[in-house]
């Protein structure tokens, strides 16, 4: 299929105007005293989010986020020590990750969480001696076994 020069420049009209539409990073750092990555947005907004919160920069060291790159389009950053890529519109939006990470990160924090019910009930079970040990059934291998003689 061949595309036509005017659905060609039709289309970047199109991207131009949404681009021009959309917060893009005008620059990017890691600010070492306060331990976070800081954005400024060509809005004139800044975001800031702890290197820990995002997929890819868990275990980064301030060294290895001292240089962070802005793509051409202002949409996305790079952190080249690392070679990780994060995209704007989905950190604007609160998605510091991929939907699995994100999910195995909440899962973390939300097996963390402690409230009086959830220590309540651990020192009950404790009192019972804890959590049961599992008991293997061998009565229905035994009978397998015999019916196969």
């Amino acid at each position: 299929m061949a595309v036509h020069k005017d659905e060609f420049e039709a289309a970047n009209a199109r991207g131009a105007a949404r681009l021009a539409k959309t917060a893009t990073a005008m620059s990017a750092r890691y600010d070492r005293r306060s331990g976070r990555v800081v954005i400024e947005l060509s809005t004139g907004l800044g975001i800031t989010f702890k290197p820990l919160n995002a997929q890819g920069l868990e275990k980064a060291t301030p060294s290895d986020l001292a240089e962070i790159e802005i793509s051409p389009s202002g949409l996305g950053l790079h952190i080249p020590a690392l070679d990780v890529d994060l995209y704007l519109p989905a950190l604007l939006d609160g998605f510091l990750g991929s939907r699995k990470w994100m999910a195995a990160t909440m899962g973390k924090v939300g097996g963390q969480t402690s409230t009086q019910a959830k220590a309540a009930a651990a020192r009950a079970n404790g009192k019972l001696g804890g959590r049961p040990k599992k008991v293997r059934d061998t009565s229905h291998a035994q009978v397998l076994a015999s019916s196969c003689k």
